[in-house]
Order: structure tokens, then sequence, then C-alpha cells
């Protein structure tokens, strides 16, 4: 049974699409539900995450404890897990990275946040890194109730992830982090899977239906190319080598720019059609 603590952020996780308050305000988080290597029994637990592009990874530091905690345990005895981000509820195959791929990603962990190597000098033990896969086995299950929410709890989830990124790069020394530069790609691929799925799916869906909105959909469209150069751009300036975090930031607040009228008329114009 998770403790109180815990249990009172998975409520708020919930609850609030994902958002909560106190000490994990404004951080990624995810909730995790393995099975119980010994019980059977399903447990869920909140934890931080890194994003990484297709994937997120999870480090299993329990503060620098002398042991594992028993979400690790219990995912190496049982990799298919189950990951609720906010908006969506999938199936994922945990898998533990090893050698140099671990240290990579651990030392970009600890680049972004040096409280990752406090943990690992409390501690004899190495810790571990785990990579988080979606299992392609069907589309994941959104937590929002209609349409029109489900949208809604994806622009706001772009929104949370973009003001992230933006801080984070504000906030950076004169060179641009590994892991910073993951965040980024990781925004990148995200909304353009975002885009993608509404121009293969729901847009067609909404044609279909209401033939008015074709002016409407017509502009999202060409929205969707402007926005896909923007997301060009800040794809080449965090992949160059030493860029300076000042000129990935003009591209990020041109992407925010181009992004955020975009998201305002979507939901102005489609939500109460979705939600009808």
């Amino acid at each position: 049974m998770p403790n109180d603590f815990n249990q009172q952020v998975i409520e708020e996780f919930r609850a609030n699409g994902g958002r909560v308050r106190g000490p994990f305000e404004g951080a990624r988080l995810l909730l995790l539900t393995t099975t119980g290597a010994r019980s059977g029994a399903r447990h869920t637990t909140p934890v931080g995450f890194l994003p990484d592009v297709e994937r997120v990874l999870v480090i299993a530091s329990a503060g620098g404890a002398p042991k594992h905690p028993a979400w690790f345990h219990n995912l190496v005895a049982q990799p298919r897990v189950t990951v609720e981000d906010g908006l969506f509820t999938y199936d994922a195959r945990a898998v533990v990275l090893q050698g140099a791929e671990r240290d990579e990603a651990f030392a970009r962990a600890v680049e972004s946040d040096p409280g990752w190597a406090e943990y690992q000098a409390k501690t004899e033990r190495v810790i571990p890194v785990v990579a988080l896969e979606p299992i392609p086995d069907g589309p994941p299950k959104p937590t929002a109730t209609s349409m029109g929410a489900v949208l809604q709890q994806a622009h706001d989830g772009i929104r949370r992830e973009l003001a992230l990124v933006r801080a984070e790069i504000a906030a950076s020394g004169p060179g641009l982090g590994a892991q910073l530069r993951v965040n980024c790609l990781t925004l990148c691929q995200g909304l353009h899977n975002h885009h993608a799925g509404e121009d293969a799916g729901m847009f067609p869906f909404l044609a279909g239906r209401h033939p008015e909105l074709a002016p409407v959909l017509e502009r999202l469209r060409e929205e969707h190319v402007k926005i896909a150069a923007a997301l060009e751009g800040l794809r080449e300036a965090v992949s160059a080598r030493g860029v300076e975090p000042a000129l990935v930031l003009a591209e990020v607040e041109r992407l925010a720019d181009e992004l955020e009228g975009h998201l305002r008329y979507e939901e102005q114009e489609l939500i109460p059609l979705l939600d009808a």
C-alpha cells in the first residue's frame, strides 16, 4: 500500500491532469504501476522522470538509500508496467540500462540536477536508470472523459513542457547541457506527433461531420506547416555543436509565438464541437 504522502500525490495527480502542488510542483512527474515481485499485487508510485524523445527515463535513487526501491525490484521481476503521464495511461516495457548507456544517462541527469550525484554519493550501490518504452499494442487510453477535454489536456501539457524548457534554458550556464538538448528534442517530437495525429485523425473526423469547418481546418493545417518550420529551426539549433543557450532560447520563443495563438484558436473553434 502506498504511504499517505504518496497516496495524496497520486490522487491529486489523477484529479488534475498530472499537475500537483508541494515539492513536486512544476516537476516532470508520472505514476508508475508495477506488479509486486512476490505478492503479484499492483503498486502505484509517483516518480520523477527525464524525457528521452520516444521514451522516458526513471532513476531508482530512493534518496540515496542503501537498497533499491520496491518498484525497481518489481519491474525487474515483471518488466511490463503501466505509466500515467496526466494525459494518457499506457503500458510500457521497463528496460534497466547497462554499462555506458546507463552512465551516459545518469551523467545527463546529474548535469541537469546535481541532486542525483548527491544521492549516488550517499550509497555504495550503483543507482539504476530505467527506460520506460511504450508497448505499441493499441492507442494509449486518455484520462479525460470527452474528446474536447482530451484536446485541452494535450494543449495544457504542451504548454507546461514548453514553459519548463524555456525556464531550463534561461537558467542554464554558458553551454547547453546534454539533457537540456534531449528535453528540447523530446518537445519537438511530441508536438510533431500531436499535429500528425490531428492531421490524420481528428481533422478528417470533424470535416466529415461539419463541412462548415473547412476554413477553420484549412487555417489550422497551414499553421501546422509554420509550426513544423519552427520545430525544425529548434532541432537544428540544439543539434549544433557549441551552440549558445541564447540562440536556442530565441528558437524556443519563435516556436512559442507561433504556437500559442494556434492553440487558442483551435480550442475556441473545435472544443465546443468535440464536446457537443
